[in-house]
């Protein structure tokens, strides 16, 4: 292991209290920076050229940051303005690649967070695109079709004029799934006049989508689960698991779970949790939540004596041999981890963005957990959005069997990457500082060569 230069610690503190200062009122950012810059400074120590001044400190200033006005009308004409966001973080690798997100909780620095970890989980992926991030605090849920479509038709009546499909392709996230990109896309080309399939992905099938991209997030960190487990000596098949949230990244974790040969016995929303002893029912689960748009309580009242909905609680507190966290952002936090620990579980895997606290995280490490951080785990959906683009380009449609091979590969050498990166430096086991590390180089890598910019 290289030793580390003893002003290298200092610089990286430094930056960090200057993103603060720079940035107030955004601790999801603050800890999302903190979180890769903690993990650097072998790295910069190593290579001197990714320690002259101002690499590091480009890295974490977004390229552009677009705040605007979405005005729309509810179905009883009413007028309301929710707030738009776009951050175009880091290009040195490609088009701004990253999803949008539509709940109360968005504002400026949760999507910053969201785009910075972008930049690394599409560096990992191998593909050629670059991280950004997007969305509005507009809340879909309990909204008509209608009024879902004129409230996307406004926000793309602005985002327009800053997308492309060579310069920045969104995509879905919480509260984004087909309909939403459906309205957002029809908008794009009404304005535009083009038919350019390659500006969004996480289309529908008929219409320029990839088969297995609604899947992708799930079973790619399902994939990276059960390689964490295979180099441990051990596989995901008979495992007990533990799964949170109920939306798609859920359901399809749920799915590849089950056929894998594991046993997922959880799923939650904000109303609480269910326990199903006989593992979750994929097809009853997808109902009740694509289908109804309903709540989890229902699933359970519908599936019977095997399951019981506890509301409110923790779902961290069923034993249980991985989990999964598939909801939001710090759902996981140092209570949950503990829990966990006593219940003997081996691996965490994350499937949403950063849904595991900085304690946790370190209770887990300690603990000899398995533990595969987001920008590692859960890039199986960016990687299948960026295979979309590939097709898009060439007007035509894979195979189902062809984009799950392709997951598969990608997913393995993710893995791969971040394992072998970790040992590098002197830090085995440790997918955090693998997964770190492994971005940051290839993305520091482009950023040289294209000079101050």
């Amino acid at each position: 292991m290289t030793t580390t230069r003893p002003d290298t610690k200092t610089t990286l503190d430094h930056l960090l209290t200057e993103i603060e200062h720079r940035n107030p009122a955004q601790p999801e950012f603050h800890q999302a920076a903190r979180e890769v810059l903690e993990t650097l400074a072998p790295v910069l120590a190593a290579r001197p050229e990714y320690a002259e001044p101002g690499l590091v400190e480009r890295l974490v200033e977004p390229e552009r940051q677009v705040v605007f006005r979405v005005p729309w009308q509810d179905d009883r004409g009413r007028v309301h303005v929710n707030r738009g966001f776009r951050v175009e973080f880091n290009s040195a690798l490609g088009p701004y690649k990253g999803g949008l997100r539509f709940h109360p909780s968005v504002n400026l620095g949760v999507i910053k967070f969201l785009g910075f970890e972008q930049i690394f989980k599409n560096a990992l992926t191998g593909l050629g695109i670059g991280g950004g991030k997007g969305g509005s605090d507009f809340d879909p849920r309990g909204r008509s079709d209608a009024e879902v479509m004129r409230f996307c038709q406004s926000f793309m009546t602005e985002l327009y004029r800053h997308i492309g499909e060579h310069t920045d392709v969104p995509a879905g996230d919480i509260g984004v799934g087909g309909r939403e990109i459906g309205y957002l896309f029809g908008q794009y080309r009404r304005i535009t006049n083009r038919w350019e399939s390659g500006v969004l992905t996480g289309k529908g099938a008929g219409w320029g989508g990839s088969l297995i991209r609604p899947e992708a997030t799930g079973y790619g960190n399902v994939l990276f689960a059960a390689a964490m487990l295979r180099e441990r000596g051990e596989d995901l098949e008979g495992q007990t698991t533990v799964v949170s949230g109920s939306g798609n990244v859920a359901i399809y974790t749920i799915e590849k779970l089950t056929a894998l040969g594991a046993n997922p016995v959880t799923c939650s929303d904000s109303s609480g949790y269910v326990v199903d002893e006989k593992g979750i029912d994929v097809d009853l689960l997808k109902q009740v939540k694509e289908v109804e748009r309903g709540r989890v309580g229902t699933y359970a009242e519908r599936r019977g004596a095997s399951a019981r909905f506890v509301p409110g609680g923790s779902v961290w507190e069923v034993p249980a041999d991985v989990a999964l966290p598939s909801a939001t952002q710090n759902e996981l936090d140092a209570e949950g981890a503990t829990a966990l620990i006593r219940n003997g579980v081996k691996a965490v895997s994350e499937g949403a963005n950063m849904p595991t606290t900085p304690d946790a995280v370190h209770l887990l490490q300690s603990a000899g957990v398995a533990f595969g951080p987001g920008k590692a785990a859960n890039a199986g959906g960016v990687a299948v959005s960026a295979l979309e683009m590939a097709q898009n380009h060439a007007r035509t449609s894979w195979p189902a069997t062809r984009v799950e091979d392709e997951l598969a590969a990608i997913m393995t050498n993710i893995h791969t990457t971040c394992h072998d990166t970790a040992t590098r430096y002197g830090a085995p086991g440790d997918y955090v500082t693998g997964a770190n590390i492994a971005g940051f180089e290839r993305v520091a890598d482009a950023m040289l060569a294209q000079g101050v910019i």
